[in-house]
């Protein structure tokens, strides 16, 4: 086994391992900055409700997307084995973590495609790095029959890395060449820091389906990195990204019709993710809630995790007259402290989102 490959199966490991310990954060995600109205009158049934969406033109029977966080050895290939099992009962829609381990060594495969074996008619996403190349991103969407691939962005968690990349030029080219070249739609994503709207912007240009923008406030991969290399980091570098909830009001504001996006970053409950909705969002992802129940409490608490969240998203659903998650867009939604100041400052016009709906 080379020097390379037994660094990133070590680090594949790491991964779970600090996902599982560290808290979210230290940023916070600013969904509770975000206030949706209560409606006493939904002239609506709890059976009224659906929850069915799409991204990027695929058809999810529900908003909540599991994003796997790696892959690349046998320790790692039976957690996303349960993972895809919690997908499978649930059904919902699945990412793995960056397939670039497999496509550097052929024993790693298993560790992603074990997620097809289990969930064979499932909607599954690839993943790599945006310095991917054109047969790397077949090669990736072919290893799991993927729906779609997701293009991280991570170059926070690069610089953490002492193996890490030190120079991010030609993604954008890159991604391009990827969109033009593949038959299932790209998926940009961050990995922790977010999406500013100027960023947003030259992705759509580059031909990109959705955009999700792993806002800060979650999963904290910088922080990983930086546990994993036994190093101190100060608060302010670990704090550093776009609170979830403000890059979701950012690209929101940036996208046209027929882009959509995925918010994640934070996105811990059900009212975390029914103002995703109202901000633009087309569906949430969520990775740590779901990896440290399989982990903690096996399949079966995760799948019950699941069912909760989305029942109580019914709930939030009908609370605001909305029949389904569309409809959040134009239900009033009210901006205040640290989002609102930011952003206005920035232009986006927050006493335009508490009128929606006034006559």
């Amino acid at each position: 086994m080379s020097a390379d490959i037994a660094l990133r199966r070590s680090r594949k490991l790491d991964h779970i391992e600090y996902a599982l310990t560290l808290d979210d954060g230290p940023a916070d995600s600013r969904f509770t900055d975000f206030q949706l109205l209560h409606n006493c009158l939904p002239e609506l049934a709890l059976n009224d409700i659906r929850l069915e969406t799409a991204v990027a033109g695929i058809s999810l029977p529900h908003p909540l997307i599991i994003n796997a966080i790696t892959g690349g050895t046998d320790d790692v290939a039976d957690v996303n084995a349960k993972l895809a099992e919690v997908a499978r009962l649930t059904g919902s829609a699945m990412a793995v973590g960056s397939q670039f381990a497999a496509l550097r060594d052929p024993a790693a495969v298993a560790s992603y495609s074990i997620i097809r074996d289990v969930n064979p008619s499932g909607i599954l996403f690839a993943n790599l790095g945006a310095h991917a190349s054109v047969e790397q991103a077949k090669a990736a969407v072919d290893m799991i029959d993927a729906a779609a691939l997701q293009i991280h962005l991570n170059p926070a968690q690069e610089l953490m890395m002492p193996e890490g990349d030190r120079s991010f030029t030609g993604y954008l080219a890159k991604i391009q060449d990827i969109v033009h070249s593949l038959d299932v739609p790209v998926i940009a994503k961050e990995t922790g820091c977010g999406i500013a709207g100027e960023q947003a912007t030259s992705l759509v240009q580059s031909g990109v389906r959705a955009i999700d923008v792993s806002g800060a406030g979650g999963t904290n991969f910088p922080a990983i990195e930086a546990a994993r290399g036994r190093h101190e980091v100060s608060a302010e570098a670990l704090s550093w990204g776009i609170p979830a909830a403000i890059s979701a009001a950012e690209v929101a504001a940036s996208l046209p019709d027929g882009v959509d996006m995925i918010v994640s970053g934070g996105v811990r409950s059900p009212l975390d993710a029914v103002k995703s909705f109202a901000l633009g969002g087309r569906a949430v992802a969520v990775a740590g809630p779901v990896l440290r129940l399989v982990q903690t409490g096996g399949v079966g608490a995760a799948v019950s995790w699941v069912e909760s969240f989305l029942a109580e998203l019914r709930c939030y659903l009908l609370l605001t007259g909305s029949s389904c998650p569309a409809d959040l867009l134009a239900k009033p939604l009210v901006v205040s402290g640290f989002s609102r100041d930011w952003l206005n400052a920035r232009g986006i016009d927050t006493d335009a989102f508490a009128r929606r709906g006034r006559k």
